[in-house]
């Protein structure tokens, strides 16, 4: 038994299946959605289906589409990295709830360095993506960087060609560090690139920057530990130069108040070591359920994932809901209602 989910600069396959030889014997769920935390998604339905028997379907397919299957019912839950405030929850007739949360990288294919010795700040990869900074030898990029060889060589963006959440939280730190970015550009899902070559879903993009020399793109971090590519430090909002990691990414988690909404958006935090662009993803269904016994099903996998999938969260380096969000999470799910008004059960 094993998920239909590859790894390495071939990529990642678009669906996450896992083939069980055996009956299944709970109601099968499908989900679609964010790329960014696929890799994580793809190791929890695994465990999961060994320990329960139950088949969860996951298509990495970026938020936007994720988001239009929910709404038009044709999976049982929808995944996305841009969470959606309270009132257009409610005329959506949607709840969320996050799931994990993790770290958008920025990564570089340039010959001789390394993995963390290239640093940039906010504006820095601003002006790279307005297409103003256009050598990896730029005055900006090598006062940031003295004494790191730089080559004169021409910058080649990657970006996203898809709808992404992953896009979204890139787009709006952007705009938190770059005035004329929020001004030209400003945040979303997709925007208007002035420069880059697009690839599809956090695998494409890292495809890309894997096989074309200069170039820059970014991905959430287990796409990087997986396929060993070269990251870059950034200049918090503190002035520190950090690397992404666990620690990085749960400083800046720590500042959201999930009792309020679960609307939270994490980038640019202030904390000292806090890595500038993180971001939670989220999960998507339906405030009323026609078919109850499918969304207990995937409550019960969720129940399942906040339960027994930390240590397997942690190895990717995503950071776990800490236990008291879990418990407001949890609350949060008397909202899933059957058609006679009562919260949809889950095991």
């Amino acid at each position: 038994m094993k998920t239909v989910f590859k790894t390495g600069m071939l990529g990642v396959t678009a669906t996450l299946a896992l083939n069980l030889a055996s009956p299944v014997h709970a109601q099968d769920v499908t989900g679609a959605g964010a790329s960014f935390p696929a890799p994580l998604y793809a190791k929890w339905t695994a465990d999961y289906a060994k320990n329960t028997n139950t088949k969860v379907n996951y298509q990495s397919v970026g938020s936007s589409a994720g988001m239009k299957q929910i709404e038009s019912k044709t999976v049982d839950f929808g995944a996305t990295d841009e969470p959606l405030k309270d009132d257009e929850l409610k005329s959506k007739g949607l709840v969320q709830f996050p799931a994990v949360v993790g770290g958008i990288v920025p990564i570089v294919n340039v010959q001789g360095l390394a993995p963390g010795k290239l640093v940039l700040d906010g504006p820095t990869l601003a002006n790279i993506y307005l297409g103003k900074i256009t050598k990896w030898n730029d005055a900006a990029i090598k006062a940031l960087n003295p004494g790191l060889g730089l080559p004169d060589a021409a910058i080649a963006p990657v970006r996203r060609a898809d709808g992404s959440g992953t896009t979204f939280n890139f787009t709006n730190y952007l705009g938190k560090v770059s005035p004329e970015w929020k001004e030209k550009i400003g945040e979303g899902k997709a925007v208007n690139w002035p420069v880059g070559t697009g690839g599809k879903g956090n695998e494409g993009v890292a495809q890309f920057v894997a096989r074309l020399p200069n170039s820059i793109g970014y991905v959430e971090y287990a796409y990087v530990k997986q396929n060993k590519m070269t990251f870059v430090k950034l200049k918090n909002a503190a002035g520190n130069a950090v690397a992404p990691d666990e620690a990085s990414f749960k400083a800046a988690a720590a500042a959201a108040d999930w009792k309020k909404s679960f609307y939270q958006i994490l980038t640019n935090q202030p904390a000292p070591n806090a890595w500038p662009i993180t971001a939670a993803t989220y999960i998507m269904m339906h405030a009323k359920q026609d078919k109850p016994e499918t969304a207990t099903a995937v409550l019960g996998f969720f129940n399942w994932i906040y339960a027994s999938g930390d240590q397997t969260a942690a190895a990717l380096d995503y950071v776990p809901m800490p236990a008291d969000v879990k418990t407001v999470i949890l609350q949060s799910w008397a909202n899933i209602q059957n058609a006679d008004g009562k919260p949809v059960a889950y095991k």
